[in-house]
């Protein structure tokens, strides 16, 4: 049984939060949704998608005020495109929160992954976040203010499943850099931590998972079902918030498969 979904209680007020990959249907789009809710100043939605990303933002502009809503075309693999969200978040205040939700899956077997598709993945998924990630943190070190940065990293990077060589090693890669990162900038008063969810549903998983995968991957969870995208976001606006002023360096598993 799915539980009720949570009304807001003003954990980011006064706050402005940069996530990318927000335009879609899953966890980026529910952490957007939930920021807003939860009383942020303005949230920056990043996406390489246009056209997602401009009915997101005319969406949610409708439903939280303009003031509160912006998009800015991003491809994570561009330092310019980065450089452009990050300066997106000036006008409101600049960068308090970011949120890491890039990442590129796939499905091949080691013996027959390229070096474009295992790049490609490694780019997306790792270097991405360490580019958005250092970009926010030089942002904050230079304005002497304390800010946050929470990772999507996933339960792939604690065990393996077939076929996913590439997108374990980068989500295991989100986790040490997250611990790594958070050492790096604890004295600055920076904090980063990291979500490791497993199956989230929403209408583009089930449309690109075959029914067989998604009835094996459900199997594991010890609900029995998948998280809700809502549910992953809620972990996430947690580790953004006072509640978790002492949390830093950490992977929170949204799942039952953890080490």
């Amino acid at each position: 049984m799915i539980p009720e979904y949570v009304p807001g209680h003003s954990l980011l007020s006064g706050r402005t939060v940069v996530v990318t990959a927000a335009a879609g249907a899953g966890i980026g789009a529910a952490v957007v949704r939930r920021c807003l809710e939860e009383e942020a100043r303005a949230v920056v939605l990043g996406d390489v998608h246009k056209r997602r990303l401009d009915e997101a933002v005319e969406t949610l502009s409708g439903e939280f005020g303009a003031e509160r809503v912006a998009g800015v075309l991003c491809d994570v693999t561009s330092e310019d495109d980065v450089e452009a969200l990050f300066a997106a978040a000036e006008p409101f205040g600049g960068v308090d929160v970011l949120v890491n939700n890039a990442g590129l899956g796939g499905t091949a077997s080691i013996l027959e992954m390229t070096d474009e598709q295992w790049s490609r993945v490694l780019d997306i998924t790792l270097t991405g976040t360490m580019r958005c990630t250092r970009a926010a943190a030089r942002r904050l070190v230079n304005s002497g203010r304390r800010g946050v940065i929470v990772n999507n990293a996933s339960v792939v990077g604690w065990r393996a499943q077939e076929g996913q060589a590439h997108y374990a090693a980068a989500k295991a890669g989100v986790m040490a850099l997250t611990r790594c990162s958070a050492l790096d900038l604890a004295s600055h008063g920076i904090r980063v931590n990291a979500v490791s969810p497993s199956l989230a549903m929403h209408p583009f998983l089930a449309k690109v998972t075959s029914d067989e995968v998604l009835a094996e991957l459900t199997a594991r969870e010890a609900f029995g079902r998948a998280a809700e995208p809502w549910e992953v976001a809620n972990v996430v606006v947690f580790l953004a918030s006072d509640y978790s002023s002492y949390l830093t360096g950490e992977v929170v598993s949204v799942s039952s498969q953890h080490p």
